[in-house]
């Protein structure tokens, strides 16, 4: 069954806006947990707006399930990411002055920069993901390189949806198809919320885990993190049980 990351890049954005420990994210991380996430996803930028390389520090003795860490693959990046040695690195080719992650990586003008950093993170047992869009070329690009898995970008899938959901869905089937024959893992993250995850994960039954904040977060506000937590848990083992 596909595995359900909470990210809680946005619960630090909210404790960052007035300074001090409220809310406190090692505790809304375990409450995660707790109420049913099976990971948690951050995404530290170098500005620290929102999750702080502290954090990741603190997180990361305490976790019991797996710990994807975001970002791009600067020198500090690396460095904290050896230190913390997480389940999962996702390598993500955001600039320090992009408000969020808008593109997947071009992995043929970045091979060199994206398998070495592959190869250091491997000779510490970190199994590694890229951001990806649904480009073929690319995809088999990131094989080569020796990445474990894609992350699909699906900002565009999540648009899509509202008018199209056939149409929105059909490039993310095909690119995944090229990631099977390809022998890479299948994550997916960006604008996947309660209405179109549950078609996303029915039409890729191969998917491994999503990585969910802001809508998951936003949510929460109204619904409440444990019963939005096993909202989103259901719409994934729904997806499961209909693909059996």
């Amino acid at each position: 069954m596909t595995k359900l990351s909470v990210n809680i890049n946005k619960i630090a954005t909210l404790r960052n806006a007035r300074g001090g420990n409220v809310p406190n994210l090692l505790e809304a991380a375990l409450d995660c947990e707790r109420f049913g996430a099976q990971g948690i996803t951050v995404h530290p930028r170098p500005d620290e707006r929102h999750i702080r390389y502290q954090d990741v520090r603190e997180l990361k003795p305490a976790l019991r399930t797996e710990f994807n860490i975001e970002g791009y693959p600067s020198q500090d990046f690396i460095d904290l990411v050896l230190q913390n040695v997480p389940a999962q690195v996702t390598l993500v080719p955001d600039p320090p002055d992009v408000l969020t992650s808008n593109a997947g990586w071009d992995t043929i003008q970045n091979a060199d920069l994206l398998k070495d950093c592959i190869s250091t993170f491997k000779q510490a047992g970190i199994r590694t993901s890229i951001f990806m869009d649904c480009n073929e070329d690319f995809i088999e690009a990131a094989a080569k390189i020796g990445a474990d898995r894609i992350e699909l970008y699906t900002e565009e899938y999540a648009v899509g949806y509202e008018k199209d959901p056939e149409h929105a869905i059909a490039p993310y089937v095909y690119a995944v198809e090229v990631a099977l024959k390809n022998e890479l893992g299948i994550n997916a993250g960006h604008d996947l919320n309660l209405n179109n995850l549950n078609f996303f994960a029915r039409n890729v039954p191969q998917l491994a885990e999503v990585s969910i904040g802001h809508a998951l977060i936003s949510d929460a506000l109204y619904l409440g993190l444990e019963n939005t937590i096993q909202m989103y848990r259901r719409k994934l083992e729904a997806a499961t049980l209909e693909n059996a």
